[in-house]
């Protein structure tokens, strides 16, 4: 048993993002990870520009931009729903801005794609 339970607590760590963990950073490859085995109701919230996001974006994402007169309003709106959250940014710096705000507003259900899309691309994963 003793040998088996570090690959249990690995398994374990594995499967945290689809239970939904409370906010945090994650990396592209956890980001990978979570969108293989979503959590019920992952909103993927793409914060950049339109035209960044029509440059490409994740996987089923959905584009709120964080430059819009309305994004705060917006973004205020989803916090209110219970739906977990996967956020991310170009480089990680509007996204980590909308996930102190998401928590503010008592969200803790947030994963934030640190740094942000460019190492989502720069690791060659999937984007539409």
């Amino acid at each position: 048993m003793s040998r088996l339970l570090p690959l249990l607590i690995l398994l374990g760590c594995l499967l945290l993002p689809a239970a939904g963990v409370p906010a945090r950073d994650i990396g592209p490859d956890e980001a990978r990870q979570v969108l293989a085995r979503p959590p019920a109701g992952l909103v993927v919230l793409d914060i950049r520009t339109p035209e960044e996001f029509r440059d490409g974006h994740l996987p089923g994402a959905r584009n709120l931009d964080f430059f819009a007169p309305d994004f705060r309003q917006r973004l205020e709106t989803l916090a209110r729903g219970d739906a977990p959250v996967l956020l991310y940014c170009r480089s990680g710096n509007r996204s980590g801005q909308a996930m102190r705000l998401l928590r503010q507003w008592g969200r803790d259900d947030v994963l934030h794609l640190a740094d942000g899309f460019r190492a989502w691309r720069a690791a060659g994963l999937p984007e539409e």
